[in-house]
């Protein structure tokens, strides 16, 4: 039986789990992934009556102020670590308020703490494997903020990946806003050696790029391949429509709620595997 299905019978306290999100509210609004990832726990949690509770923070010392806040009121009985970066000190906080967490990360950021691994560089590993055997020769990658623990693996996944096949590779600094996509293709037409295919962390930079690209009279995909992280509908309603690198979000939202009901339930520390990420071809690109 699956930790959700055993804590149905045995209704844990009925008081929210915390996810302090360190994000632009603007930058939140437009992407989907965090809406997604919600609903998907709550699938999972809302029928044992137990909600999300969502706060929206700056900086990291304010999502770490925000955890004691609410471990010293007692408002929450679990939290959700997200987008943690290397030695992240949200990490050491859980383990001095001992208080039940899981962090969405790979096992080495999350040290010890129960961890969703949602294999992001086993994903980018497998793209530029496609990309290179559909004859590109020079890949770009738009990054997300670049202190991130998931950032760091996509970027060295991207950069070992790519010089294994021999490939030339440029790295673009983004923070998953579209004027960051905007810039990638305003930076691109600056080089010499450009890539003829671009990767991005997330849909809305990709999006921006789109209409960049298009504003500048470089042809999608006949000129430039362009990639979305995470799959919505906003790439596949684009002209031409993003190739996206594509898993089941609201999925791994309810795996991760029912790994979270897992420690709750007194289970020993353990790391769950989502399935890694699957490009989906669109219009976008040649592959």
């Amino acid at each position: 039986m699956s930790p959700s299905g055993a804590n149905l019978t045995r209704s844990p306290e009925k008081l929210p789990v915390g996810l302090a999100l360190v994000r632009d509210a603007e930058v939140l609004g437009a992407e989907p992934f965090f809406p997604e990832f919600i609903a998907g726990m709550e699938q999972v949690l809302v029928p044992l009556g137990i909600s999300v509770l969502l706060q929206l923070v700056a900086t990291i010392g304010q999502a770490s102020e925000r955890i004691q806040a609410w471990v010293r009121d007692g408002q929450v009985q679990a939290v959700i670590l997200i987008d943690l970066l290397p030695g992240d000190e949200r990490i050491a906080l859980i383990k001095e308020l001992a208080i039940p967490a899981i962090a969405i990360s790979d096992p080495e950021t999350a040290d010890g703490l129960p961890a969703l691994w949602l294999q992001d560089e086993v994903a980018m590993r497998d793209l530029v494997g496609v990309l290179a055997a559909t004859g590109h020769a020079c890949l770009g990658h738009v990054s997300g903020p670049p202190e991130m623990a998931h950032t760091i693996l996509r970027r060295r996944e991207f950069a070992a990946a790519a010089a294994e096949l021999g490939l030339r590779t440029a790295v673009f600094e983004g923070d998953y806003s579209w004027a960051a996509g905007v810039r990638a293709i305003e930076d691109l037409a600056t080089l010499d050696d450009r890539p003829t295919a671009l990767v991005f962390d997330n849909d809305v930079m990709a999006l921006g790029a789109l209409r960049a690209a298009g504003q500048a009279g470089i042809a999608v995909p006949q000129d430039l391949s362009l990639i979305a992280w995470d799959d919505s509908a906003q790439c596949q309603l684009a002209s031409p429509p993003l190739s996206a690198v594509s898993h089941d979000v609201q999925a791994a939202g309810a795996l991760a709620a029912d790994t979270l009901l897992g420690v709750l339930a007194g289970q020993d520390a353990t790391v769950v595997r989502a399935p890694p990420a699957r490009l989906v071809p669109r219009g976008s690109s040649n592959t």
